[in-house]
């Protein structure tokens, strides 16, 4: 265990000292320098150059909804009727936020979906911040011959939402 003393003269590290390495003498003193190590920069020059830029969440949502094609197809009020209750073959829809991310794993999973289902079931997305009064997001919910059939709420596994695609499918 190590010990401090303010009365020693020893040349050890005293706890009320400050330390002038430019010095050539081996006694220290408190007020021989300003700053213990004037090697080393400043602390401002040591932060980096450019400082990082600081983004919202929704800035970050739209630059990764970019990076992310999707295969489902985005819908609106407008379309609602035609695209999902008029619709011969059954239709699943996705309700998101682009700030939330469970919706963006279910995203990927309903993608996935889309490509292994073409033909027999149509992928829709709805973006809940622009669209429809849907609170709690994700929600996946499934339409056959107009009517709703199915509902998931919230994040599952992808055998969960393809077991409730072969549920509509054999009804």
């Amino acid at each position: 265990m190590a010990s401090f003393s303010l009365t020693s003269s020893s040349p050890t590290l005293h706890k009320a000292t400050i330390i002038d390495p430019s010095s050539s003498s081996s006694s220290s003193s408190s007020s021989s320098s300003s700053h213990a190590f004037p090697h080393r920069p400043p602390f401002v020059l040591r932060m980096p150059h450019q400082p990082r830029r600081l983004q919202t969440p929704l800035v970050l949502s739209k630059i990764q909804s970019l990076r992310h094609k999707t295969r489902a197809t985005p819908v609106t009020k407008d379309l609602w009727d035609n695209s999902i209750l008029k619709s011969e073959t059954p239709v699943l829809v996705i309700f998101y936020a682009n700030w939330c991310g469970p919706c963006r794993m279910v995203h990927r999973i309903i993608d996935e979906i889309a490509t292994e289902y073409a033909g027999k079931l149509k992928c829709f997305i709805v973006n809940t911040d622009t669209d429809m009064q849907i609170k709690a997001v994700p929600v996946v919910l499934m339409f056959k011959n107009g009517e709703k059939c199915d509902s998931v709420i919230g994040t599952m596994p992808k055998e969960f939402y393809v077991a409730a695609i072969e549920r509509v499918l054999k009804s």
